[in-house]
């Protein structure tokens, strides 16, 4: 009986998770998604590298608000039984109270879990996947970030001004300045142009125009009729190369051994790097760490915000306190997700330091857990 009862309390829990879950993720992607059109409309990447890019973003969506869904989820289904009286078939049948909260500590393992699958795992890697398509992106859009009488510096050695065009891509007078290396640069001046792509690359057609190039002071000019520029030659600006929360999260941990030189020998054969790591340099040693934090040190906070959903069962729900009393434990839980994700930028170089962090979701366990059977016993439950 005690098996079905909490069997049905952890399915409706999970449940509500999923839908809300499901449903504030897409909301926040579908509103980061029209953010990243200036990938198109800026960068001049094409539409699938820009709906790749976007769709991999989903699963760090999703692990940066799964712990406020979490205890949302607890708190409302707790106060749902609470309200229909449910919670009192717990009690009838000998669960005490103590009891119902470690199973739903149970529960929170499999959440625990999950959270650091996403975050030491997932989300690294669908992120570098994300980049991986920028890098190996061309600028397919040129058409659409080409805009008149406004110079566009967007692709990488290139300046682009055009003073008028079309809403059929005719342009009209167009001034190119390509930077070769430091000494040298080509400046082109044309009348007219248009935009021409096929499967192989896009081209600038210039019509009637001029050519000057300057090499280390030396100027020589030429005037054409008509000349084309292969535009797919050219790359985006974006950035490119892996960002600290882009890498592994071993190679991240491997990069913090060798730079933090840990006389431990242990831990320096786990942690040896076959391979050059990226972005690993003492400038971004506080990065890593910041990163490490967040991903195996925050999760740690879902037991806590499952102690604080339970301290529901205190108090009933005909004291008439309870109703603030249920607003005060809302705000502890906010709190709580909010000290999570501010105590990562307070991580240090320094290890003994950042050892504080990893404690505090420790010490704020014990203490919620305390007060807990505290009042258990204060009030004979």
């Amino acid at each position: 009986m005690k098996k079905l009862i909490f069997k049905k309390i952890s399915k409706d829990i999970f449940q509500f998770f999923l839908l809300v879950s499901i449903s504030i993720s897409l909301i926040v992607w579908v509103i980061q998604a029209v953010n990243f059109l200036e990938i198109v409309t800026e960068d001049g990447h094409g539409l699938r590298v820009y709906f790749l890019y976007t769709l991999l973003s989903l699963p760090k969506i999703f692990s940066k608000i799964l712990p406020f869904i979490y205890f949302i989820s607890l708190f409302y289904i707790i106060l749902k039984y609470e309200n229909e009286n449910e919670l009192i078939i717990f009690w009838t049948i000998g669960i005490k109270k103590i009891d119902f909260l470690k199973t739903l500590l149970k529960f929170s393992v499999f959440y625990l879990i999950l959270q650091l699958f996403l975050t030491t795992y997932i989300v690294p890697i669908t992120l570098d996947k994300a980049r991986s398509f920028i890098r190996t992106s061309k600028v397919d859009f040129f058409s659409s970030i080409m805009q008149q009488k406004k110079f566009i510096d967007t692709v990488k050695n290139l300046t682009i001004f055009v003073e008028e065009k079309s809403e059929e891509g005719k342009l009209k007078n167009i001034f190119l300045k390509e930077s070769i290396d430091e000494n040298q640069y080509q400046v082109i001046f044309a009348k007219r142009g248009e935009i021409k792509k096929d499967d192989q690359k896009t081209s600038l057609m210039l019509f009637e125009g001029k050519i000057i190039n300057n090499n280390k002071q030396k100027i020589n000019s030429f005037e054409f009729s008509s000349t084309e520029v292969n535009l797919s030659r050219f790359s985006t600006k974006t950035t490119t190369h892996p960002k600290i929360q882009e890498i592994k999260t071993y190679d991240l941990l491997t990069c913090i051994v060798e730079l933090k030189n840990f006389s431990n020998s242990f831990i320096n054969n786990i942690f040896k790097s076959k391979k050059t790591l990226t972005n690993c340099s003492p400038n971004n040693i506080s990065a890593a760490f910041q990163e490490i934090i967040k991903r195996l040190v925050s999760p740690f906070y879902l037991p806590v915000l499952s102690l604080i959903a339970c301290l529901i069962i205190i108090k009933s729900k005909d004291d008439y306190e309870y109703v603030r009393y249920k607003f005060l434990l809302f705000v502890m839980g906010v709190i709580t997700i909010i000290i999570s994700e501010i105590s990562t930028k307070y991580s240090s170089v320094n290890v003994s330091q950042n050892i504080y962090l990893v404690i505090l979701p420790i010490l704020f366990f014990f203490v919620t857990y305390f007060y807990f059977k505290f009042k258990l016993k204060k009030t004979n439950l």
